[in-house]
């Protein structure tokens, strides 16, 4: 009797990997989880960026009524300051939402623009107004912004740049509507509870957000460091940095004092010219969809280039502008192709990254030059012109003359895409 003997499996176990994130080649570029997404991170910009853009509106009434033994510069520092940290703390942002954290960020911020808006019904005076509106809802915008550009990037590729200018067209929307709610309202039941009923409205909208969006790509097993010092090696990240820094230096002006240049100048009840904030915001929504769609055919850089030019040239006409017509013709026309540089930046930061899940922490590190510029312009510009006797041009030609600079640098960028061989679609 033979016995035959097995052969022995002297192999050890192995332990089973955890599955890797997505690769590029999976990421979906659709369907309705997808497009969910989009519609959360809209909510997410109309109720930051949104809300920032409302500033114009309450910089009329602080300049009549709560605030009017301050300066026009110093009431403006309350608007660019809520730009300025919405910008920079996406230094941190960037990484936690690499991390994971995303649904802390958006909780965190929700809960940071609710009660700055709420407490900024209850100030009084200057430092109380810039506290929490200023500080507190400055801080929750920008724990909403770049979480609500990244994880689009991170659902779609050929539609990426649309998808992300219907997500930044919440802004302008937002932009439109606060402003006429805090307008109409404000007369009839005071600051006080106008301002309250845009916080609770904000909460609505956020809730919606946290509900329905989710992230795609799993995060990184090893902790990454808050900033990646190695982009400021890379020539396209520093002019492109300094070219947002330039362009937002400038870019805002408009949003801030066109109603009440409108007033001034060309003579427009009160009441009229108000409405010029809310048909900048709606140009906007146009300029911050098209050109989205636009440069997913012919590229980010080479759309973001011809808007800026156009928008500097509109900001150089505005110096000749005296009647209400040509007020209105350029508010619409500004709003549209400022639109533009608004929308197309996280794109462009994913285009010149190597590594797109280093994408939520570039778009922090750059922003942040964004919004230095964004904190510093306004104020500037308020101090070189004189609201009392009506001297606009200084102010008028120090905006235009920094958003030509910043077109002038992204015309850089471009270049050195261009170079490096990524081709003519960039």
């Amino acid at each position: 009797m033979s016995s035959t003997s097995l052969p022995e499996n002297n192999e050890k176990p192995q332990k089973e990997k955890p599955p890797a994130p997505n690769p590029p080649s999976e990421i979906p570029d659709g369907g309705f989880h997808a497009y969910l997404q989009v519609l959360g991170a809209h909510l997410l910009f109309f109720n930051s960026w949104g809300i920032i853009n409302t500033f114009g509106v309450y910089q009329e009434y602080y300049s009549v009524a709560l605030l009017s033994h301050e300066s026009a510069s110093s009431i403006s520092w309350i608007g660019t300051l809520q730009g300025f940290l919405l910008f920079l703390i996406g230094i941190l942002t960037g990484p936690i939402f690499d991390r994971g954290y995303f649904r802390h960020l958006i909780i965190t911020g929700t809960f940071l623009v609710v009660f700055g808006m709420l407490m900024t019904s209850l100030g009084k005076t200057y430092y109380q107004i810039i506290l929490a509106q200023g500080v507190c809802v400055g801080l929750g915008a920008g724990c909403l912004f770049v979480p609500s550009v990244a994880i689009v990037a991170t659902y779609f590729t050929s539609k990426r740049a649309l998808m992300t200018g219907i997500t930044a067209a919440g802004g302008s929307i937002g932009g439109v509507i606060y402003p006429i709610v805090f307008r109409k309202l404000q007369p009839t039941i005071g600051f006080p509870w106008a301002t309250r009923i845009i916080a609770f409205m904000a909460l609505v909208m956020l809730c919606v957000s946290l509900v329905i969006m989710r992230t795609r790509t799993a995060p990184p097993p090893k902790a990454r460091a808050l900033l990646d010092l190695s982009a400021f090696q890379e020539a396209p990240f520093n002019i492109f940095s300094l070219a947002l820094f330039l362009a937002f230096v400038g870019l805002y002006f408009p949003f801030f004092y066109a109603s009440i240049y409108g007033s001034r100048i060309t003579r427009l009840d009160d009441d009229v010219s108000f409405y010029l904030l809310p048909v900048l915001n709606a140009g906007s929504i146009f300029g911050r969809i098209v050109p989205g769609l636009v440069a997913d055919k012919a590229g980010s850089l080479n759309t973001i280039i011809p808007c800026a030019v156009i928008a500097a040239i509109l900001a150089f006409a505005w110096l000749g502008i005296t009647n209400a017509p040509g007020l209105w013709v350029f508010s619409v026309l500004y709003g549209f192709f400022s639109g533009a540089i608004v929308s197309l930046p996280p794109t462009i930061v994913a285009l010149i990254s190597p590594d797109l899940s280093l994408v939520g922490t570039r778009m922090g590190m750059s922003f942040t030059f964004a919004g230095l510029g964004l904190l510093i312009g306004n104020p500037i510009a308020g101090s070189i012109l004189n609201v009392q006797d009506g001297k606009f041009r200084p102010a008028i030609a120090f905006s235009a003359a920094t958003l030509m600079a910043g077109a002038v640098a992204f015309v850089g960028v471009r270049v050195w895409v261009l170079r490096s061989g990524k081709g003519w679609k960039a």
